[in-house]
C-alpha cells in the first residue's frame, strides 16, 4: 500500500469513529431533551398542586375562623370586607 492509501484509510476510519460518536451524542441529546420536557411538565404539575393546596388552606383558615377560632379573625374580616367591596362594585356596575 502506498503512503496516500494508508492516510486515506486512516482518515476514513477516523471519520467513521467521529460519525459513530456523533450518532451517540445525538441519541443522548434526544433522550435528555425528553427527560427535560418530562421534568418541566412534572414541575408545572407540582406548581399547580401547590396553588391548589394553598387555596384550600386559605379556605380552611377562613372556615376555622367562622367557626369561632380567634387565630385568623382579622384576616377573615379583611377578606369579607374585600368581598363586600367587590360585590358593591359589581352592583354599581350593573346599576349604570
Amino acid at each position: 500500500m502506498s503512503k496516500i492509501e494508508e492516510i486515506v484509510d486512516a482518515l476514513e476510519n477516523k471519520i467513521s469513529l467521529v460519525l459513530l460518536k456523533l450518532e451517540e451524542v445525538n441519541k443522548t441529546n434526544s433522550k435528555l431533551k425528553q427527560e427535560l420536557k418530562k421534568s418541566q411538565q412534572d414541575l408545572q404539575n407540582q406548581k399547580q398542586e401547590i396553588v391548589s393546596w394553598e387555596e384550600k388552606y386559605e379556605s380552611l383558615k377562613i372556615a376555622n375562623t367562622m367557626l369561632g377560632s380567634d387565630e385568623n379573625k382579622r384576616e377573615t374580616k379583611l377578606k369579607i370586607n374585600t368581598l363586600i367591596r367587590e360585590i358593591d362594585y359589581c352592583i354599581a356596575q350593573l346599576s349604570e
